[in-house]
């Protein structure tokens, strides 16, 4: 009888035993898998950054825009049939005539667009004559969708960007003169004013097509519908009255 009590005994601890190996190797199992999902998911999300991190390259040589409502539909725009495709939808001219500046802030913006050269369409750039009169700027905005690159031709200006928060809203700034180049990053606030005493050129060019353009002011104290007033005067810490006032001025 104590044979067998000793027998059934050993069985239990022999059971238990595999029971707890078993146990311990359906964790282990379960935490290797888990580790393998893990890394997947890490390499799946940094794939996706690499491929986000630039525009896509075009699986064609161009989408010259045009007003037809057929064919393929890019950015916007239809494409031009390619056998219709003309050198002049790759040109156009008129840089060379100065903006009028007597409106406004006292500059003048001449932008050749994809309304103005077709071809620009899916190309990813943009090229702009800035023309300023002595004491006119262009007051501090954003480019949303590019940066934007300056080469004086004519005059002194004197240009800018502030940096993001992650670098604690950093001023940059620099005076240019003819054949001066300076770059503002994409979706930064910049500015540029001629503090000369003569008119000043610049030809600029952008890393998009169409990079938008956000005027502080005009967007802030501007908009359509107007932002509450008492929200922007304890956001900028200002007198009610004067945000209506700057409200009255901007819209």
């Amino acid at each position: 009888m104590f044979l067998t009590q000793h027998c059934s005994i050993h069985k239990s601890k022999k059971k238990q035993k595999h029971t707890h190996e078993h146990f311990y190797l359906r964790k282990k199992k379960m935490k290797g898998l888990l580790h393998f999902l893990l890394a997947k998911i890490i390499l799946l999300a940094l794939a996706s950054s690499f491929v986000y991190c630039y525009d896509p390259s075009s699986l064609q040589d161009y989408c010259v825009a045009t007003n037809e409502t057929n064919g393929v539909y890019v950015n916007g725009k239809f494409c031009k049939d390619p056998k219709c495709v003309t050198t002049n939808d790759f040109y156009t001219s008129g840089l060379n005539v100065p903006g009028n500046t007597s409106i406004g802030p006292g500059s003048k913006i001449t932008v050749v667009d994809v309304e103005r050269m077709p071809g620009l369409n899916t190309l990813g750039v943009d090229i702009a004559r800035y023309d300023f009169a002595p004491g006119g700027l262009d007051p501090p905005h954003t480019h949303p969708r590019g940066s934007q690159i300056f080469l004086v031709m004519k005059g002194k200006l004197f240009v800018g960007f502030v940096s993001s928060n992650e670098y604690n809203y950093t001023l940059f700034t620099k005076v240019l003169y003819p054949g001066d180049v300076f770059v503002f990053p994409k979706g930064l606030i910049h500015f540029h004013a001629n503090f000369g005493k003569t008119n000043a050129v610049v030809i600029s060019a952008a890393g998009s097509q169409e990079p938008g353009r956000i005027i502080i002011g005009d967007a802030v104290f501007g908009s359509k519908p107007l932002i509450d007033p008492k929200v922007l005067a304890k956001a900028f810490a200002l007198d009610l009255n004067k945000v209506k006032y700057l409200q009255a001025v901007f819209s």
